[in-house]
């Protein structure tokens, strides 16, 4: 990802107004993100806990989108698979998420929602945790790969909100 100022986050987000894009709060490690290691930024508002973000690079500009947790959470004892990077975790870790869709769908209530880790860190996961089935291979080249699918499915929900 390239390096993004604040007022290029704010300005990226298409599913929320441009008052509660100014609103929000960024990651308190905001300018010490390291912009080449991700392929998303991700975070949970610390001002508003069910509310989380998420930033990606869409060709050459950026693409925001506001997501809503779900109030209720999954038990700790059962595992489940966050849909974006594809980590299984303990089930409080993962997360229902929503996003208010664009234009009349969403002034008209419609979201779209997926399973996504509670605190949207999924660019760390893929990587810095290797699947037991793919320790065997070299893990720069499953970092990669790993990188590359969690961007399409991260793309592919960005296109459900933007439908």
């Amino acid at each position: 990802m390239h390096a993004l100022t604040e007022q290029q986050v704010r300005r990226s987000f298409v599913n929320c107004s441009q008052g509660e894009a100014r609103s929000l709060t960024l990651p308190k490690d905001f300018a010490a993100l390291d912009w080449a290691a991700l392929a998303l930024l991700g975070w949970r508002d610390p001002k508003a806990p069910l509310r989380g973000y998420l930033v990606l690079e869409d060709g050459e500009r950026p693409v925001g989108i506001a997501v809503r947790a779900a109030e209720s959470r999954m038990s700790a004892r059962t595992t489940a698979m966050c849909l974006l990077c594809q980590t299984a975790q303990p089930g409080d870790a993962v997360s229902l998420f929503t996003a208010r869709r664009t234009g009349a769908a969403g002034r008209n209530g419609d979201t779209v929602g997926t399973y996504m880790c509670a605190d949207l860190r999924c660019a760390d996961r893929v990587r810095a945790e290797i699947p037991p089935w793919l320790r065997e291979r070299d893990p720069a080249e499953v970092v990669t790969e790993r990188t590359a699918e969690l961007g399409e499915r991260v793309r592919a929900f960005v296109d459900a909100v933007r439908r």
